[in-house]
């Protein structure tokens, strides 16, 4: 018996990209850059303030731990 949603024995099914991914990069940043845009004329846009800045570079990739779940040394989280 065989279901719809599954492809037959010796088949692949290829998941088929839909949305932005369906785009080519150049066209995908063309629509990111008009939202940035407007979001910025609605007055929406956030706007870093120096300090948000500086904590921002003294972090880094640091926040993420990489990905592994990982504690800095020590064992406390910053």
């Amino acid at each position: 018996m065989s279901n719809d949603n599954t492809p037959e024995q010796g088949e692949t099914r290829r998941k088929e990209r839909r949305g932005f991914a369906s785009m080519s990069p150049e066209k995908q940043r063309e629509i990111a850059s008009k939202g940035g845009r407007a979001a910025h004329m609605k007055g929406t846009a956030h706007e870093w303030t120096s300090e948000e800045a500086r904590a921002a570079g003294r972090k880094g990739g640091r926040a993420s731990r990489g990905g592994r779940g990982r504690l800095p040394e020590g064992g406390a989280a910053e």
